[in-house]
């Protein structure tokens, strides 16, 4: 077996260092001083670690390092002993080995107890059945030995010994059992139950059975191996759950948090009893209650969220709905955010109203309290309360005061969220729309903001319908808005500023000059003709303040919703005095908008599109045209009950989507061996073992462990490095973790020569950095090794890993120069989605801005669209319904997040000309990221998808 194979423990991180001489390093350790040798030795491992064998150095350590007692020189010695090779070419043991392990015997018999406990842990790492034969009997006597960290230290050196050769120790069960029976110590107890689990589980319950009463007693250590023991025995045998199950039940009340959540872990596969479920989720929720860690929180909440995809689990879990608000004492927004995501699935109808009350309660205490989070804390809790009204409308009456609240808060995403709500509960709930009305009015006055104030006025416009309502919404306009016409009552305001000021100045002309005396003791002279005059801020109500800052989209939205109202107190008003009176009033402010809009005063003139828009109403009022007339009344509301429906039916489809088959297993359905399955789950419960790994393996993918271990799926990530005709062939097989990249690299010697110091040597090119320099290995003529290599990858971009394989023959060095291996941004990239009011503020937010060409032969924009998403793992924002049909252009939004929190934007822009079928799809798409390479990869990575599918084509 060639040294880059060989079993080692130890990763030392050796630094560069000048080459060495042997001579010199052999006089260090027979004759230097002793920090001298430590240093030398040090460096001798160093080596050896690096590829040097150093056959020479191994006696001369025996004669003049191995005597010393220094501890320092003891702690090394057991490294080198690792690492050193300990046979020949041949594969017997060396010579020399036997005074070692004389050595060893000595150790293991000496007064230091730490001296011991090393000695006996670095035997846990021996290979070779020659060196531990003779050790055996001080092994066991180090069983006795009276301090613990000895003894514990025997115990599992008795337990690997016994793994790997267990002729050495034929009775170290029955050995480790008597031992046991006969310990106080913990973890003594503890290391001899775990052998006792793997080599003779019928001993280990044997010794369960006999003292179940006491588990509650026992260390954490101990108790987390006993919930394994019971785990493991209750899956290969379930007739002894009922034997084991209660001692379960009793862990649930460890002194120990992570007890308690393996114990809570373990109940729930081993029984669906709604007893059961109930226990373990109320010890869950426990944990992260009183556990500080937000770390710990968010593991256990994912648990919860894991056992709520269970339909039996589900049912018991609704019951604890209250139970689990009360994680929401948490501080930590993520936390929060998944405790109320899994709330507002498990409530029900019997607790919505119990929930309700709290979610008011927390409301209510965001008002005192100024944190960083509370702004997003508040959005949240809008948005469930929202959730939870349009689920069960009953309840809508008493949150709907609550919210619109909010409308005057600083923080605009609540308030657009309340809105959001609004909007969609006056729409659904006809009964409500009085009382919506009333809190919109109430509310109105103290609004700060200018996009929620317009927003208000568009739901007054739409849905005040009777004729007090009407008179109540325009009263209420007429008070935020001021005096009309606004250009004379400003004009009106300057001049009385501007004559106020002249009366102020008049009788500081003549006033006598004050002095003031200076830091250092000279008089100054001060008039009112030197004091800078000092401007006063103009008070003016809300929707004129906008206006006046030149904000008059506003203004706009204003004649729209006074248009609208005009029009329906027509038809509820007979009297025709009354309607014209209202009518002209209506058509003043929007005149006299109109007017301040080019007079000047405001910071900003008026746009032409909100011009348009004003006139548009002023001409709707004036003529009344019936087709206009019924768009202001009747099309705007259809244009939002069908924008909500589309909605409701995207999410019912996405809910459905979510739902799992359940798991019907009829008389002739196929049996499931283990070795072929597809990673369904146990009868008994899902393997919590088997999945840990499986989550070890995969990374953030879901992948199942056959997935992980099918040759099919290495195939495709395998890149050839070198050609079939020179002297070494290779080929990597690359494998990407979450954080990490492996290189599991075949070298074949393809010549009739024995390479020396074949050595691959990389390098990387982007936010890549190599961790470890591969060593090197001989290749014997036709012979082959594996070499792995790991690469740590720190952002999303793509990388390059590039290099060569170096080796020498007899008289030459050589060199064979390796293929690029281009590491691919898809592999950290998954979708996500997020709402059109986040796109839009991280869009505005990311300065780094990558516009691709769209380039292609695609003549279907649909298909154009689906290729896209395909190779850029990126989801579509844009509903399906808005993408529907054959218009000749399509505008979308995508949207990924990669693995280390980065995000990524997209927008689709693409057309084709309707009357030539077979032209090419046109058009760009514009990526934005936070970061330069992320953007700059997607555009690449959309540039090559482009370029392969024009080669295909061509190719044919």
């Amino acid at each position: 077996m060639s040294l880059s194979e060989a079993s080692c423990y130890t990763i030392i991180n050796a630094q560069e260092t000048e080459p060495y001489n042997e001579m010199q390093l052999k006089l260090d350790l027979e004759k230097g001083e002793l920090n001298v040798k430590i240093d030398t030795l040090k460096r001798v491992i160093q080596l050896l670690l690096n590829g040097e064998r150093l056959p020479s150095l191994l006696m001369t350590i025996i004669r003049f390092v191995l005597p010393l007692q220094n501890h320092t020189i003891k702690k090394l010695l057991l490294i080198y002993w690792e690492i050193v090779p300990k046979t020949s070419p041949d594969g017997k043991l060396l010579q020399e080995m036997i005074l070692v392990c004389d050595a060893y015997r000595k150790d293991l018999q000496h007064p230091n107890e730490f001296l011991r406990g090393s000695t006996l842990r670095f035997l846990c790492k021996l290979k070779e059945p020659e060196l531990l034969e003779p050790l055996m009997p001080a092994i066991r006597a180090c069983l006795e030995h009276r301090h613990s960290y000895v003894r514990r230290n025997a115990v599992l050196a008795i337990f690997t010994i016994y793994k790997n050769f267990e002729w050495l120790v034929p009775d170290g069960p029955e050995l480790i059992a008597n031992f046991l029976d006969t310990q106080q110590d913990m973890s003594c107890k503890r290391n001899a139950f775990l052998m006792l689990l793997h080599a003779d589980q019928e001993r280990a319950l044997n010794y369960l059975a006999s003292c179940l009463d006491q588990v509650n007693n026992f260390g954490d250590i101990l108790q987390l191996v006993i919930v394994e023991l019971i785990y493991k025995v209750c899956h290969a045998n379930p007739a002894e759950r009922s034997r084991f199950i209660r001692c379960i039940y009793n862990l649930l009340n460890s002194s120990s948090n992570a007890v308690r959540y393996e114990a809570a872990g373990t109940l729930v596969t081993l029984s669906t009893a709604p007893t059961a479920i109930k226990a373990a989720v109320s010890c869950y929720i426990e944990l992260i209650i009183k556990e500080s860690d937000n770390n710990v929180k968010l593991i256990v909440l994912d648990r919860l969220i894991a056992l709520k995809e269970n339909e039996n689990m589900e049912r018991v879990m609704q019951e604890l709905v209250m139970d689990i608000l009360r994680v929401l004492s948490a501080t930590d927004i993520e936390v929060r955010r998944k405790t109320l995501t899994l709330a507002m699935e498990l409530v029900s109808s019997r607790n919505i109203e119990e929930m309700v009350l709290v979610l008011k309660k927390e409301v209510s205490k965001t008002h005192n309290i100024e944190h960083e989070d509370t702004g997003k804390y508040r959005q949240l809790l809008v948005r469930t309360l929202h959730s939870c009204c349009i689920k069960f409308p009953d309840v809508a009456a008493t949150v709907i005061p609550v919210l619109v609240e909010f409308l005057s808060d600083s923080n605009e995403l609540a308030a657009a969220d309340v809105l959001i709500f609004v909007r969609e509960a006056i729409q659904k709930f006809p009964h409500l729309q009085e009382l919506v009305i009333e809190k919109l009015l109430e509310a109105f006055p103290a609004i700060k903001s200018s996009k929620i104030q317009r927003a208000a006025l568009w739901i007054l416009g739409e849905y005040a319908t009777s004729a007090k309502d009407i008179m109540d919404v325009i009263a209420i306009v007429n008070q935020t808005l001021g005096e009309v016409p606004i250009v004379e009552a400003e004009q009106r305001r300057l001049a009385g500023d501007e004559s106020e000021n002249d009366e102020n100045k008049t009788p500081n002309a003549g006033a006598v000059p004050n002095n003031k005396v200076t830091s250092d003791g000279t008089y100054a002279t001060q008039s009112a003709f030197s004091v800078a005059p000092v401007s006063k801020k103009v008070e003016r109500p809300p929707l004129r303040q906008y206006l006046m800052d030149g904000d008059f989209f506003i203004g706009a939205t204003l004649a729209s919703t006074l248009t609208k109202l005009v029009l329906r107190f027509i038809d509820l008003e007979p009297n025709e005095k009354k309607q014209n009176r209202l009518c002209t009033s209506a058509m003043l402010i929007m005149s006299s908008i109109l007017h301040l809009g080019k007079s000047g005063l405001p910071t900003k003139a008026i746009t032409n599109d909100d011009m348009d828009r004003i006139f548009l109403c002023l001409k709707t009022l004036s003529q009344r045209t019936p087709e206009v007339v019924h768009i202001f009344k009747q099309s705007c509301r259809d244009a939002l009950a069908g924008m909500l429906n589309a909605q409701n039916a995207e999410e019912q489809q996405t809910q459905k989507d979510k739902q799992k088959t359940a798991a019907k297993i009829q008389p002739d359905d196929p049996i499931a061996f283990t070795q072929l399955a597809n990673g369904k789950n146990d009868q008994l419960g899902e393997n919590v073992f088997e999945s840990s790994l499986n989550q070890a393996l995969a990374g953030t993918k879901n992948t199942t462990l056959s997935d992980v271990a099918s040759p099919n799926n290495k195939l495709n990530k395998v890149t050839q490095l070198t050609g079939f005709s020179d002297p070494v062939y290779a080929e990597a097989y690359v494998h990407v973790n979450q954080y990490d990249i492996v290189l599991d690299v075949l070298i074949v010697n393809q010549t009739s020569d024995t390479l020396q110091n074949c050595t691959l040597e990389l390098a990387t090119v982007g936010d890549l950095k190599l961790v470890e320099r591969p060593h090197p290995v001989v290749l014997a003529p036709h012979d082959f090794c594996n070499i792995k290599a790991n690469v740590k990858v720190s952002s999303t971009e793509n990388g390059i890993i590039f290099g060569n394989i170096v080796y020498d023959t007899t008289g030459s060095s050589n060199v064979v120069v390796l293929n690029t291996i281009h590491i691919d941004i898809m592999d950290y990239i998954l979708p996500a989605s997020c709402t059109d009011t986040e796109f839009r503020s991280m869009w505005v937010e990311f300065e780094w801005e990558n516009k691709v060409s769209v380039n292609t032969t695609l003549t279907d924009l649909h298909e154009y669209l689906k290729m896209l998403l395909k190779s850029t793992n990126m989801k579509c924002l844009t509903p399906e319904k808005a993408l529907s049909g054959q218009c000749g252009f399509m505008a979308a939004n995508m949207y990924a997040r990669s693995i280390f929190g980065e995000d990524a934007l997209a927008n689709l822009s693409i057309e084709k000309p309707l009357d030539r079928p077979d032209a090419p799809v046109t058009g760009h798409i514009r990526i934005r990221a936070k970061s330069q390479g992320m953007a700059l990869s997607l555009g690449d990575k959309i540039n090559h998808t482009q370029k392969c599918l024009q080669e295909k084509p061509v190719a044919a």
